[in-house]
């Protein structure tokens, strides 16, 4: 566990620095200080479980970057997505917001890279209105002169706004050494190569590992297809751990990877059916390392419950920014760090591609609760995605067979309990629902109460039918669009006004392929646009002076 003495001294590292304002540049810019703010990093690997790395005890597979980052770092045993699944998951991570809160549960609301969405079903692309004062973190850290760069995943289950980065690319070539000298940063590289389809993709491909030495845990049945799509994820952490080593070298190169902050962490579970997707451990629990600033507490291991609504308030406040009342998650370091940190995280679960559940589920450091809304679903929903994985279809095989114990084949049974309890200290794999022991009643009973709390304080959308919340947020099936913004000369220049309160302003320069965001009058004489975003609105019309 990091001291409090630590934290303190850490903090100090992360105090804002004032800002200057440069008509020559255009742009914010950070005042020289003996302590800047720090850089902030995110390594993120698609679908991983913590089971499946070294620093979380598997010696399957060698991982020489992340077991270096872990021995500089901190290793955390509790860390958590709100969804077992990507889009909805990094809504969460990019706002400190419960998806259920925003309307952004169901995977997925929008494909940035196609136009339409779940055509079986009628759904379409689209973004919810989200809460009043809910924005993409990263624009916080702009406004404060962190150049944010991003890439190559942009699936936040919303279209994105311009404030959020200053470069984001499906192309990977974002990079820390395009910023301002001097400038801090905070960066984000996705990797896919570990993703749930590259079990299938990748099934041909050479073997790093022998998959008669894989383990295999109790829920899926031994044999020879299961190992070989084990063996395929454990040789794609290796390709992945081979990609992560260039970052860190480009750090160290740059001189940067002692004083900056590094995160590693996987966006949900694992990528096999009972991880993705379930509410189980397997498919919410994620590894995650931190290596702080002169690599404190390098070597430790940390089992605080953090989930990723607590993210963005974290490097809000490493930044020295005060996080916005409006997100539900808490810092846990920083400047503003909590002192009383959750005793629960909160998991949910709704429509995955073209098909509908609901299930909620809250989780102690010792409990597990998960409440089902649909007795007569399966788990194991049949979803188009996922049935194209040889072990997928191995297990259905074997369950039709009825060769499977009773610990593996409750998942694929045609329906579920009502509830479901688990002891993760007793049963770490949640194979023993104790939902009906009277032993455990007083706890079930507690377990209930907190999670039926949790529906109600945070608005839980998932309650309404998915078709009635679009016909609220797209009125006729168009987006609401921001009205124009009002322009008015003052005595400090040129000010910009948006009649919707909580929408950012943006401007840019005719040759500026970045938008700026607006905080201040522009200097009078200056050629600009400029234009309104807001999280499920269409941009207001492009405001032209010049």
């Amino acid at each position: 566990m990091i001291s409090l003495n630590q934290l303190q001294q850490f903090a100090y590292l992360s105090l804002t620095l004032g800002l200057v304002w440069s008509c020559q540049n255009k742009t914010k810019s950070i005042e020289k200080h003996s302590t800047p703010p720090p850089n902030i990093i995110w390594l993120v690997a698609e679908d991983q479980s913590p089971d499946y790395f070294p620093m979380y005890g598997d010696s399957t597979i060698s991982l020489p970057s992340l077991e270096s980052l872990a021995t500089d770092g901190v290793v955390f045993d509790n860390a958590f997505a709100p969804v077992p699944v990507c889009a909805p998951a990094r809504s969460a991570l990019i706002t400190g917001m419960y998806p259920t809160t925003l309307g952004t549960h169901n995977m997925r609301n929008y494909k940035a890279w196609d136009n339409k969405n779940e055509p079986l079903i009628n759904i379409p692309n689209y973004t919810a209105i989200v809460p009043e004062g809910v924005r993409m973190f990263t624009e916080y850290l702009r406004k404060a002169g962190y150049y944010c760069i991003n890439g190559p995943k942009e699936d936040y289950n919303f279209a994105k706004t311009e404030a959020a980065w200053d470069e984001s690319s499906i192309e990977n070539k974002h990079h820390w050494r395009k910023r301002k000298k001097g400038q801090p940063f905070f960066a984000v590289f996705n990797y896919g190569v570990c993703h749930e389809s590259q079990i299938w993709v990748r099934g041909k491909d050479s073997l790093f590992v022998d998959p008669s030495e894989v383990p295999v845990p109790p829920y899926f049945p031994d044999n020879t297809i299961i190992r070989h799509d084990l063996a395929v994820n454990y040789s794609n952490l290796k390709r992945m751990d081979d990609q992560i080593a260039k970052v860190i070298a480009q750090l160290k190169e740059d001189g940067l990877y002692e004083n900056s902050i590094i995160f590693f962490y996987g966006d949900h579970g694992g990528p096999f059916p009972r991880q993705k997707r379930s509410l189980y451990d397997s498919g919410v629990k994620v590894p995650l390392i931190i290596k702080f600033p002169k690599n404190i507490n390098a070597g430790s291991r940390d089992d605080r419950l953090f989930s990723f609504v607590d993210f963005a308030p974290t490097m809000l406040s490493w930044a020295g920014i005060e996080p916005p009342k409006v997100m539900q998650g808490k810092a846990q370091f920083g400047k503003f760090e909590v002192l009383e940190k959750p005793k629960y995280t909160f998991h949910t679960s709704d429509r995955f591609d073209e098909l509908y559940d609901r299930l909620r589920a809250v989780r102690s450091k010792r409990y597990k609760y998960i409440r089902s809304f649909n007795t007569q679903i399966s788990h194991a929903m049949p979803i188009a995605y996922r049935e194209q994985m040889p072990m997928m279809q191995e297990l259905r095989r074997l369950y039709k067979a009825g060769e499977l114990t009773d610990g593996q084949s409750f998942w694929l049974h045609p329906s579920k309990p009502s509830e479901e309890l688990y002891d993760l200290r007793n049963d770490p794999y949640e194979l023993v629902n104790l939902a009906l022991r009277p032993e455990l009643r007083d706890t079930l009973i507690k377990m209930r109460k907190v999670l039926k709390n949790w529906i109600k304080n945070t608005n839980d959308l998932g309650r309404y039918p998915e078709m009635e919340l679009i016909e609220k947020w797209m009125p006729n099936g168009k987006e609401l669009p921001l009205p124009p913004l009002e322009m008015e000369n003052v005595e400090a220049g040129i000010s910009l006004i948006s009649k919707k309160a909580d929408a950012t302003i943006i401007w840019r320069q005719p040759n500026d392929s970045v938008w700026h965001i607006y905080d201040e009058p522009l200097p009078e004489g200056i050629d600009f646009e400029a234009k309104a975003e807001r999280i499920g609105y269409l941009d207001s019309e492009v405001l032209i002076n010049y």
